[in-house]
């Protein structure tokens, strides 16, 4: 990993670059790391999901499209999609500027269990080397 890319503390994070911010009222809202967002380079479009949608944990939730390549973004807890952050539709470029505050989609889980398999900061850190 670029040792340059920050890895806030106080989130979780999955192997496949997505990062989970537990909110007080039970849902999680997520998002790509920094990490990702520089390895695709400039993202020019978002395909979010739809609120309601129903999502098994480790489902393709998403797709980032950048002018290198398009990623699946996966959910990393079974829930409903409860919002979707849709300013990104018009400015995708907010996910560049900031990763950590440009959210994707937020989702209340089905099994609060789901995020104890996550990967903590120092785990993802060492995991994405």
């Amino acid at each position: 990993m670029d040792q340059s890319a920050k890895i806030p503390e106080d989130l979780f994070y999955t192997e496949s670059h997505e990062w989970v911010r537990k909110e007080d009222d039970g849902t999680v809202t997520i998002g790509i790391t920094d990490y990702a967002q520089s390895s695709l380079g400039d993202i020019v479009h978002l395909e979010l999901p739809k609120v309601g949608a129903v999502l098994e944990a480790n489902q393709d939730a998403a797709v980032v499209e950048s002018v290198k390549a398009a990623s699946d973004i996966y959910s990393p807890v079974g829930g409903e999609v409860i919002a979707v952050n849709t300013e990104l539709a018009g400015s995708p470029e907010q996910v560049n500027s900031d990763a950590y505050a440009a959210w994707l989609f937020k989702i209340r889980p089905d099994n609060a269990a789901d995020l104890q398999q996550l990967l903590s900061p120092a785990a993802y850190a060492k995991e994405s080397r």
